[in-house]
């Protein structure tokens, strides 16, 4: 896979949420409150103004939009000058999972959230801005208008499977908002998503996805992106964050805390292996400084009831 699809296989979201707003006429909802997870959302039908906090100026919706929030209070409305109502306050059809408000119905938003396990949420949304706004009129925005028809159809008729299709779709809908924002803010977009579009620094990414285990050195990796080693340490780090022996380091740890929880049992030293160490010490200690506890304690804090 590519190194896109391997990080968000890895984040695997633990839970998928989707739902509908239809509202219309004078109407303001407020999100005031911090949240965890990435929350996605486009407008099915209708138009209407998105404002997050932190950000200089609001945005305004047209039909077919979409927009991705990493934690960040919002308010959607359609004027600007509206105070809106807690959005908590609304009901919502559970059978639909559609909230209704306003005296109309000319607006529809369709959304949801995706929710990662927290020692692996830190990988997404530390690359990501508060907030990406991806146009109807953006390239590929035919797969965006077809997923959201599809979404707004599950949201709004009962039919079977609608449910776990609705959570497909709003994966669909995230990943495919993901890739679009970064053809279009590719320059501007930090961490590793710049890194993936950068030509030189992509190449390396993909050898490091490819063979995780392998026994990368900086010279071996500054020759995969056809660099010197100076040139490719400082270009990487400008452009994904970190070192490229630190990200290697993160990346690995990252592909050993998923195989710790998995319910097959793979014992330490087939673990250590699978990401390049012959030690079960040495991948401990690595292990420990970058996950900020042992494996094993890893492993036990994560089987505690929330």
């Amino acid at each position: 896979m590519d190194p896109l699809s391997d990080i968000l296989a890895l984040l695997q979201p633990k839970s998928v949420e989707t739902y509908g707003v239809m509202s219309g006429g004078e109407w303001a909802l407020d999100f005031p409150r911090s949240y965890e997870g990435i929350k996605f959302g486009a407008v099915a039908r209708g138009g209407c103004f998105l404002r997050v906090s932190g950000e200089p100026a609001p945005f305004r919706l047209e039909e077919g939009d979409c927009y991705l929030l990493t934690g960040q209070p919002y308010w959607l409305g359609s004027d600007l000058s509206l105070a809106g109502i807690d959005a908590r306050a609304i009901f919502v059809d559970l059978k639909t999972r559609v909230a209704r408000h306003g005296p109309q119905e000319d607006i529809f938003l369709v959304g949801g959230r995706l929710m990662f396990d927290a020692s692996h949420q830190i990988l997404l949304t530390g690359a990501l801005p508060a907030v990406m706004h991806i146009p109807a009129a953006a390239d590929e925005a035919a797969v965006l208008r077809w997923t959201l028809k599809q979404l707004a159809k599950e949201l709004t008729e009962l039919r079977p499977g609608g449910l776990l299709m609705s959570e497909h779709l709003g994966h669909i809908l995230f990943v495919n908002a993901l890739r679009l924002h970064m053809a279009a803010e590719g320059e501007v977009a930090p961490g590793w998503l710049k890194g993936l579009n950068d030509p030189r620094i992509g190449r390396a990414l993909r050898a490091v996805h490819a063979e995780p285990a392998r026994r990368w050195t900086l010279e071996v990796l500054a020759k995969e992106a056809g660099m010197s080693r100076t040139a490719f340490a400082l270009h990487f780090k400008a452009l994904v964050g970190w070192p490229p022996l630190d990200y290697l380091l993160r990346w690995r740890m990252r592909l050993a805390a998923r195989a710790l929880l998995s319910p097959e049992r793979n014992r330490l030293s087939d673990i250590a292996l699978s990401v390049g160490y012959e030690s079960e010490s040495a991948f401990s200690a690595a292990f420990k400084r970058a996950m900020g506890c042992s494996p094993k304690h890893y492993q036990g804090r994560a089987k505690q009831p929330v």
